[in-house]
Parts: C-alpha cells; structure tokens; sequence
C-alpha cells in the first residue's frame, strides 16, 4: 500500500522512480530531486511527469539513470528532505528476472557434521548477516554476496541444534527475518534452527499402495485439534500430533479419536493446516483458536500442535508419526496448503529478502486482493514458482504424503498448478492434487487462473464441485434456500448432472477432476442448514436429509469428500465461520454421534458399498456417457442407474415426503435401503419418503 506517509518514493523499473508527497508536506511541491547512494554519490533525477492525485498526494515520475540493485538510494527534494527509495515494482521486470534468477545452488541450510552452509536469495538487500548461537552468546557472521543476489555463509563444526536468522541491510534499515528456507524452527517462529535428520528419531516410512485412480479415494476433512478436544474421550496428548494417533482402551471402548477414523472406511484423510501458523501463541495454544489459514513458515510444522513446541525435532517427527501411522492403518494424508496469502507480508521471510517479488501487484504497487487477505501470492515468477515446488517435494520426502489439497487455488497459476501436479505424481505416483479453483478477482489474467472455468488446461488437477454441493444442499450463502436433498425436486436435472460428475454438460472433462461435497470446514454444516431450510421437520426427518445427502456425495460419480462429523449430523451451533471461535464450537463431539447413530451407521456402509462397486467409480467422462443412466419416479425421485464390467446398480433418491413404488424388471438385490422399507431379495421396491434405496442387479453372465 502506497501513500501512507507523506514522502515516499519506489523503484519500478530501472530507470524510473514513483514518489508521492502529501500536500501536508510543502505542499506536496519540489521543483526538483536527486538520489544519494551508500557511496554518497549524487544522481540527478529528471520529472518526467507530475500529477495531483485525488487523495491529497502530489505523484512525480522520475527519471534516472539505471540504478544498481541490491544498492541503497535516498531521494532528496529541493528541500533537502530525504526519504529511502524502496525496491517495489522493478522485481517484477523481465530485466530482474534475467539477471537474478539464474541461482543453481540448493537454498535454505546445508548440514553436514564438518560444516553447515547457509544460502538465501535477496537481490535487493545491500547486506546480510547471519546472526547464530545461543541468545547469551550470539555470533555474527556477513554473508558475501555472489552472482544473481545469492548470499552465502559457512560456519565449521557440528552445527546440530543450533539457532539462527538473519539481519537484512535494505533500504537504509536493518530487518530480522527466520529463513524461510528452513525446515525446523523454534517456538513462534522466533527462530530458525539447524538439525541433523539422521538424529532427530524420524519413524521409518510406511509403504502404502497408490490408488487405481482418484476416483477410488474417499476424502475425509479433519482438524488434528478438534478430533481430540473433547474431554475424556481417552487420549492423553489432546489436540497435537501425537494424541490424533492415540489408541488406548478408552478409545476403543468409547470409539473416540484414532479409533473411531480408523472405523469408518475413507481412504483419505486430509488434514487441515499443519505447517506454522500466526494466530496461535504456540506457548500458550490453549489460550487461543484459529483453524491455521493464516501462514508463517511454508515448511516448519504448527507448534501448537507438537507435545513440545521448544523442541524443533518434536514437531517434525511427531507429524512424520502421525503419517507413519495412518499408513499402517491403511490411510493415504492429504495436506491442506495454503499457498495463496500469508499471515502477514510485512513480516514474511520471503517478504523481507526481496520485497513484493512472491506477491501480485500492479505498475502502481497496488497489491492484488483477490483472496480478501490483501496479499496475493504470485507463484508466476521464477523464484517464486521454484520455492513452492522445492516446498512441495520437501515435504513428500520428509513426511511421506499423498496429497495437497490447495486453499483458494484459482489465485494461483495454471502453469504452476501443471508444473506441481507433474512433479509430485513422478515423486509418488498416485499423489493427488485437488483444490478450491473458484474465479478469484486477483491481477492474475482470468486465461491463467487455476480456476474451475480452466479446468480442461489442468489435466490433473482436481477442482471442487461448488455445483454439486449447491444443488444437492442448497445455495451456501443462503440457509434457507434448499436443495434436492432437503426437498427442492425441481432440481431434478441438474442433481441428474452432479451425479455424472458434471461431464455430460462439459463443466468438467474427467470425472478424476471433480471432488463431490455438500460440507467442509468453511461455512455452515449440513446439518446446521437443514435446521434453517427445514425448520417445519422432526429432527428424524433432517436424520433422513443427512443420510439423503451423504448418499449422493458417496455415490456420485467423481470423487466424494466428507467433513469431519457429517457422518453424524455435526453442528457448529449455526456458526457460519468458526475458524476462530474455539473447541466448544468446533471439537468433535462424540456424545452427539452417539446420539445420531443412525446417520453413522449409513454413511459407513455407503462408504462400504463404493468401495465394492466400481460403477460408482468410474474413470473417464466416456464410461459416464455409456454406463450412467437417469429415469424419475413422477419426477420427484431420482432414479440413479449405474453399469460397468458387471457391476450394475439402481439407486433411488427420494427427497419428498411420499410414499413411491417401482418394480425392477431383473433380478437383484437390496444392499442398501436407509428406511427398512424392503425384502433384501424383492423387485417391487418401495422408496419411502425421505429415502435412499441401493438395488444390485444379478450379474447374469
């Protein structure tokens, strides 16, 4: 943001500086500038054009001769006020970008036991010193500058467990940032430290074998704190790590926690974020809330989560356990990364060593807002685009992985996202990559946007269905709108489209692409809409609803996800957006699964009766066309008609509440009926009101 002070001046490009001066300050008038470098040379500056802005700023364009980057510049007037130049938009010149961004060195600390040497790209700073070692004995080290802005240092000895970070020299003041580079961290991010990974105790990986195709995966959305914050549910270590993975016989008698996930059958848990988040004291995390979509360190695990946050090797390996053991126990982990914004962009690391080059903006310095954060992540330019993939690949291999699902994915780029999901699939096949491409209104061209309305340029990137979770729960912005699931039958066709994924219309291309949802962390739950939309019904007739709409998320063509807790009902007390409001909204409540059994014990054997069916998994838009079939019952039951190698099936959604009839004209059986209203072996069927009826055909070959 510009003019906030009432002299300031930027460098956009190489010969052309910004200034602004505030009509409080001389009347924002000077009839002439130049700038003064370190060496205290003079540099004549020419106005090439002076304009009276709207907001009570007087702008100068000027002139000059090419700077040098990475040196210090103050503009004085004719005054003889002097402010820094500040490096703004000329980061985002091609020019920079051939002359900085040929780096071939690995970033980021390299240990070895002789020696540890240390690399960080800044271009623009004049100096860096690496500051390192215990607070009451802390050394200091210049880093010497080498081709293309990289800094670098090497310390001898075993540097194993020690502190560090750096002070940058950039436009006439010193800044302290961590290295955004590192993988392990102190408490807060205060500082960032060296380890050994041979010495820290990582648990041996956990072979897992990739799925046939995304189709095959069921997603499961969890919050490694709210599975656990329950009270006496069992587990000794709530809300970290290390209690997410907790057996002991009060789990398993109680079916809380790890236990209970283990029970239910998805074969992939994603996990909202786990790496270093700003808005929870990691000292003190009880005293505060937040679901984590607020990033500090892109590689560092959220010490709020750690049994012990002032041990940088506890975080990591507590996570790398907690992958280790959902392999064991058959589940894939998918990450929740939020490479679109950060917590802060004053004080980002990456921010600190070349400012604005990670993050859109315009010729202006008007910073891009299109996730509502007021800092935009450009994943376009080079150093950019190659941290996020050297992230990306870092933590495959010191985590063992499956997945990223990508937080308001639309404000990154296509090339990125195709780039990413190449690498990461070569890296472990099978390695999904999926995330919310909504149309953002970011400065990034609507051609390039990872968004849904690209999909057909993202062969393997995967894209939440808002369609379907607004056809098939209602319109999310507006609670008492239904869907086809709370009884909006005029939704007929297009529940018709959801349920062949959206490629018969050519929304989408692949039904591999297209991730099937009516609930996530983000606004109300299912259940909590339901009461709103269907305010005039028993709570057994919104049981019903809820089985309703689990059925058509498990069954559809594409790939279904469950939030946490949907498969009971869950509810945030009619909280929208609870991403900050606490345990007592947010934790998982076993007592109330309890009490809504009915709705587990469905969604367990729907999740069972995917598994075992293929024709609800197929793989290509053109097995949809010829095996996925629709027909109505007086066009308020949906009769839902699947047929691939064999498996064959009819499904009957009725979101009414009447009584309907139909006789199966071959033979079969019914392995699914949520109201107990049929004979297993019958064919005259009966869809009672607010039901799902699953009929296998007998395979007569």
């Amino acid at each position: 943001m510009r003019m906030k002070e009432p002299y300031e001046a930027y460098i956009d490009d190489y010969n052309t500086i910004n200034l602004y001066m505030s009509k409080n300050f001389f009347g924002g008038q000077s009839s002439s500038f130049h700038l003064k470098d370190s060496q205290k040379r003079i540099i004549p500056l020419t106005i090439q054009q002076r304009s009276d802005l709207y907001n009570g700023y007087t702008h100068y364009k000027l002139s000059n001769e090419p700077l040098t980057i990475g040196e210090e510049y103050e503009v004085y007037n004719e005054y003889c006020k002097a402010t820094p130049v500040k490096y703004s938009h000329i980061v985002k010149t091609e020019r920079f970008s051939r002359e900085f961004t040929n780096i071939r060195d690995e970033l980021g600390p390299e240990y070895t036991p002789e020696r540890s040497t240390f690399r960080v790209w800044s271009p623009t700073s004049k100096r860096i010193l690496l500051v390192y070692g215990p607070e009451e004995n802390e050394q200091r080290r210049e880093m010497v500058r080498k081709p293309y802005g990289l800094f670098e240092t090497t310390i001898e000895g075993d540097c194993h467990n020690m502190e560090y970070f750096f002070l940058v020299r950039r436009e006439g003041k010193w800044h302290e940032c961590i290295d955004p580079y590192a993988m392990f961290s102190s408490a807060n991010a205060h500082k960032s430290i060296v380890l050994d990974e041979s010495r820290i105790g990582l648990p041996e990986k956990v072979a897992i074998e990739p799925l046939r195709s995304n189709t095959d995966a069921i997603i499961y959305e969890a919050s490694v704190r709210d599975m656990t914050s329950q009270n006496d549910i069992g587990v000794e270590h709530p809300k970290t790590f290390v209690g997410f993975c907790e057996e002991s016989e009060t789990t398993r008698l109680k079916d809380t926690g790890f236990s209970y996930l283990k029970s239910l059958g998805f074969t992939h848990l994603q996990l909202m974020p786990v790496f270093d988040f700003g808005s929870v004291d990691e000292d003190y995390p009880w005293e505060y809330y937040n679901w984590g979509y607020d990033p500090v360190q892109y590689r560092v695990p959220e010490g709020s989560y750690s049994t012990d946050p002032d041990d940088p090797a506890a975080r990591v390996r507590e996570l790398a356990q907690l992958v280790a053991t959902c392999h064991e126990n058959g589940i894939h982990v998918n990450l929740d990364v939020v490479f679109n914004h950060v917590y802060e962009r004053e004080r980002f690391a990456l921010n600190t060593l070349v400012p604005c080059y990670y993050f859109l903006m315009n010729q202006n310095g008007e910073f891009s807002n299109g996730s509502f954060c007021g800092n935009d992540i450009d994943t376009q330019p080079i150093m950019s685009k190659r941290y996020f993939m050297n992230t990306c690949r870092k933590l495959i291999r010191l985590y063992d992985i499956d997945g990223f699902r990508f937080d308001l994915m639309g404000i990154l780029d296509i090339n990125f996202m195709n780039a990413l999901s190449e690498e990461c699939r070569r890296i472990k096949p099978g390695f999904m990559i999926y995330g919310e491409g909504w149309n953002m209104p970011s400065f990034l061209a609507d051609n390039m946007r990872a968004s849904q309305q690209n999909q057909n340029q993202m062969p393997h990137v995967g894209h939440f269905s808002d369609r379907f979770r607004d056809v098939v729960k209602g319109n999310n912005g507006d609670l008492v709108q239904k869907g086809f699931a709370s009884g909006a039958t005029g939704k007929m066709a297009e529940a018709q489209a959801v349920l062949a994924a959206s490629c018969r219309d050519f929304v989408f291309n692949t039904p591999q692409k297209v991730v099937n949802y009516v609930e996530c962390h983000d606004n109300h739950t299912l259940w909590d809409k339901n009461r709103v939309a269907c305010h005039n019904e028993t709570r057994d007739q919104r049981e019903k609803r809820q089985i309703l709409a689990n059925a058509m998320v498990l069954l559809a063509q594409g790939i279904p996800f469950l939030h946490s807790g949907q498969e009971f009902g869950r509810t945030k007390q009619n909280k929208g957006n609870s991403y900050n409001l606490g345990d007592n909204i947010n934790q998982i409540d076993y007592d109330r699964r309890d009490r809504h059994l009915p709705i587990l014990h469905a969604t367990k054997e729907l999740i069972r009766i995917r598994k075992e069916h293929p024709s609800f998994r197929m793989v290509s838009s053109e097995d949809i066309s010829n095996a996925v079939h629709f027909e109505t019952i007086d066009n308020e039951v949906l009769v839902y008609k699947t047929s691939l190698d064999g498996d064959a099936n009819y499904v009957f959604f009725n979101p009414t509440g009447k009584t309907f009839h139909y006789t199966m004209h071959q033979s079969g059986e019914v392995i699914f009926d949520s109201s107990q209203a049929n004979e297993r072996h019958t064919i005259d069927l009966t869809i009672a009101p607010i039901s799902v009826v699953v009929y296998h055909l007998k395979n007569e070959t």
